[in-house]
């Protein structure tokens, strides 16, 4: 009776740990030939968020994309996307990280893709979105006060030129469409943007296709072959 009681307290601690490291009480354990990667709530980047949201750290997905590169039994990568956006060089960061992978890529934009998260979104070879998710475009903000001096207004303006070329490099959207979704004065209280809904985002040519996680993991496998195919 003790054995069998002190077996289920190592069964319910072992769930407990698994809980704590991945959120779920049990994941199966199997060979994949795709490295699944989620960006979630805010990223973060030089410095640690103190806002108590949720976050995605770039120094932890950068080893899982080398890792994805380095193992030969990955053939494809999936990136998942609920974020809001955050720190603006750590998101290009890993935009540009992930489009440089030579193997094939797909994103999902789940609940939501806002404003860095439009470059991740873009950065892989072919993108996807929920109808029900959003994708906010908007210029480079900051919070707090700026300093009203040149050199300031002219590092903003690098900045806003590095997302958007890498957006128009890696969507079908048009500059003239992008630059007038980023100054829209009607969406957004006090600021200036554009939320765009499901097909919204892909008639403005800013993702491929609507569809959700069956479409998208179709995708994957279909250039997976394609990329076996050119091999051969």
């Amino acid at each position: 009776m003790r054995r069998e009681n002190k077996q289920e307290q190592n069964q319910n601690m072992d769930i407990i740990d698994n809980i704590n490291k991945v959120g779920v009480p049990n994941v199966p354990n199997f060979e994949n030939n795709i490295q699944f990667i989620t960006i979630v709530g805010e990223i973060e980047g030089h410095t640690s968020s103190s806002t108590g949201k949720k976050a995605t750290k770039y120094e932890h997905i950068i080893p899982m994309l080398i890792a994805a590169v380095q193992d030969p039994k990955i053939e494809g990568l999936f990136i998942i996307l609920n974020t809001e956006g955050g720190d603006v060089e750590a998101g290009l960061a890993l935009s540009e990280m992930i489009n440089s992978i030579d193997k094939p890529k797909v994103s999902l934009v789940l609940g939501g893709g806002h404003s860095i998260g439009v470059p991740l979104a873009t950065a892989t070879d072919y993108s996807f979105i929920v109808p029900t998710a959003a994708m906010t475009i908007h210029p480079i903000r900051t919070t707090g006060l700026v300093i009203g001096v040149p050199q300031t207004f002219r590092y903003f303006q690098k900045m806003q030129k590095r997302i958007n070329d890498f957006i128009l490099r890696t969507s079908n959207i048009s500059e003239e469409t992008l630059t007038k979704l980023m100054f829209a004065t009607d969406e957004l209280a006090n600021d200036i943007g554009t939320i765009l809904i499901g097909k919204e985002a892909v008639e403005y040519g800013l993702i491929d296709e609507v569809g959700g996680f069956s479409q998208a993991l179709k995708k994957l496998h279909e250039l997976i072959n394609e990329r076996k195919n050119i091999e051969k």
